[in-house]
């Protein structure tokens, strides 16, 4: 499998002069753990995470390394830390030049990158293009949908997801996160819903699809006001089963 079988493609972008509120916000609001950070042109320039939120002055976690420590490391990396720790815009803590990957690299090598690089997400490329992004939560859909013994997915797979996608993707209710698996002409469906009407409205997207044979349905349903979720009924089905 490929980066672009499994990547989020609605992405929630963010730019270098907005406040880390309202990063911290719009993480909270699309249900996600970190976001590309893009110039006026759109171009990628760095990611901002939760990880960047962690060191925080408002929360008293700086860093409290030592004297000698301190002369060691000089007062570069002091001074780096301090403008992560107190920097209010999304370009002064944002991780710069992130490590990016296409839409052809393989799972297999995407898992490599990010254990090499200690990141949990790749942003993917189309050239200089932004075309979506691959996070342990896409691996972890991949596992959790597609570990049974079926082919691998094929140029029909791969037409079918791209119809769902963007006939949900073009309606206001279309679920956040949204991701799509298909195999051999199974379709899971992934996201985050608000309104439980959209559950039945993807599912009928996905069935009214040429080629699809099955639909399965893990979107979580989520309130916004306080962030109770509930997961699909297939999947607490199923996981009622297994107990």
């Amino acid at each position: 499998m490929r980066a672009h079988q499994i990547m989020t493609r609605q992405l929630v972008t963010i730019g270098p002069e907005a406040s880390i509120v309202d990063a911290a916000n719009a993480m909270i609001d699309n249900h996600v753990s970190g976001l590309p950070v893009v110039d006026d042109d759109g171009k990628l320039i760095g990611i901002i995470s939760e990880g960047d939120f962690i060191r925080r002055a408002e929360i008293g976690t700086q860093r409290k390394r030592g004297r000698w420590l301190r002369m060691l490391l000089g007062p570069g990396t002091c001074a780096g830390d301090f403008v992560h720790e107190h920097g209010r815009k999304v370009g002064e803590v944002m991780t710069q030049h992130p490590y990016t990957i296409s839409e052809d690299t393989s799972i297999e090598t995407i898992v490599k990158l990010m254990e090499k690089h200690h990141v949990k997400r790749f942003p993917v490329m189309r050239g200089d293009l932004l075309v979506g992004i691959v996070t342990r939560k896409n691996l972890l859909r991949a596992v959790a949908d597609l570990a049974r013994q079926a082919p691998e997915p094929n140029a029909a797979d791969d037409k079918i997801r791209d119809k769902i996608i963007s006939e949900i993707e073009r309606n206001d209710w279309r679920p956040f996160g949204l991701s799509v698996l298909v195999r051999d002409g199974v379709v899971h469906i992934n996201g985050v819903i608000t309104e439980e009407r959209s559950r039945q409205a993807a599912v009928v997207v996905a069935e009214n699809v040429c080629g699809v044979r099955e639909v399965h349905d893990h979107l979580c349903w989520v309130d916004t006001m306080s962030g109770f979720y509930l997961n699909s009924p297939e999947d607490d089905r199923a996981a009622k089963k297994a107990s």
